[in-house]
């Protein structure tokens, strides 16, 4: 009742205090990821936020008011889909008082939409298989082929709600186009020597990146999408790790090293922790966070393969 209260008077605020001679459009991402991409095809017409950090597990964001507050103002909700946000994003577009973000709006883009999903189930789904999207795994922006389509389709949306400035979305597209093919390319021929290499992840977030460079996802360290690792689990995982002589593990920074880093110590594979998206919020762009990651994954896999 509190929060509903508090939520009420900040947007009351806000509208009061808004100015009806902004020009840009205000456009809201899920993820820092798909913030990246809008105001890489957006440019200077576009005003852009992002609800989450990259150091937040987008699974499980806490519904603020202040969130609800931002979503009031926008133009545009930028959302990855295939259940990814279920958990909070539904509380957030109601509570915003927005009906233009609201899922079917013409201020909604659900990008899951506009690529091609992996881990499609094909059977019924229940809570005992853990965390199973039906639409498909969520996690595909780590792909930079999927990417390219979300900012395809962020900068058709764009070009519709704003239709005087729809030239400039299309230039801003071709650019980020060229500039990312030259960047992927070059992410390729890095890896390259490593396609076919063992690795192990911690929660399947990593299919289209393994997908995209041909590496071999061999164990998971969650026994099921979302279920904390029990011992006789870790036991398994850890003999698969010795049995296919494992390069990395790979998993987010924001879950917990501790099963990692004793898989790796007693396999001689290499942890890495790392990030799953842009730090939007100090101006990284896409292009940029996809550049760290496949510096840190090559010098991984490399470690590996010495050992």
């Amino acid at each position: 009742m509190i929060r509903s209260l508090l939520l009420s008077t900040l947007i009351g605020a806000s509208l009061l205090l808004a100015s009806p001679s902004h020009a840009a459009l205000d456009v809201v991402a899920t993820v820092p990821d798909l913030a990246a991409l809008a105001r890489a095809v957006g440019g200077s017409h576009v005003e852009v936020s992002a609800l989450s950090r990259a150091t937040q597990d987008p699974h499980w964001i806490d519904a603020k008011p202040n969130l609800a507050l931002t979503l009031n103002r926008a133009d545009l909700l930028l959302a990855v889909g295939a259940e990814l946000e279920v958990g909070w994003l539904p509380k957030l577009q109601l509570g915003a008082r927005n009906p233009a973000i609201l899922s079917g709006g013409d201020g909604y883009l659900e990008c899951a939409k506009h690529v091609a999903m992996l881990d499609v189930p094909t059977g019924p789904i229940d809570r005992s298989m853990g965390d199973i999207h039906g639409a498909g795994n969520p996690h595909y922006l780590l792909d930079p082929r999927r990417a390219l389509g979300c900012a395809e389709a962020i900068a058709a949306r764009l070009s519709a709600l704003d239709s005087a400035h729809a030239s400039d979305y299309r230039a801003n597209l071709e650019r980020f186009r060229e500039r990312l093919a030259r960047a992927q390319a070059g992410w390729e021929k890095k890896l390259a020597p490593y396609r076919g290499a063992a690795v192990i992840t911690y929660h399947k977030a990593w299919v289209y990146l393994t997908d995209w460079l041909g590496l071999a996802e061999v164990a998971h360290l969650e026994p099921k999408p979302g279920i904390a690792p029990t011992p006789r689990h870790v036991l398994k995982v850890l003999q698969t790790a010795k049995q296919k002589r494992v390069a990395v593990i790979l998993q987010a920074d924001y879950y917990p090293s501790k099963t990692g880093t004793l898989v790796a110590s007693k396999s001689g594979a290499k942890l890495l922790e790392l990030r799953t998206g842009a730090a939007f919020e100090s101006g990284q762009g896409y292009i940029e966070h996809m550049d760290e990651l496949v510096d840190a994954l090559a010098r991984g896999l490399s470690a590996g393969a010495t050992r």
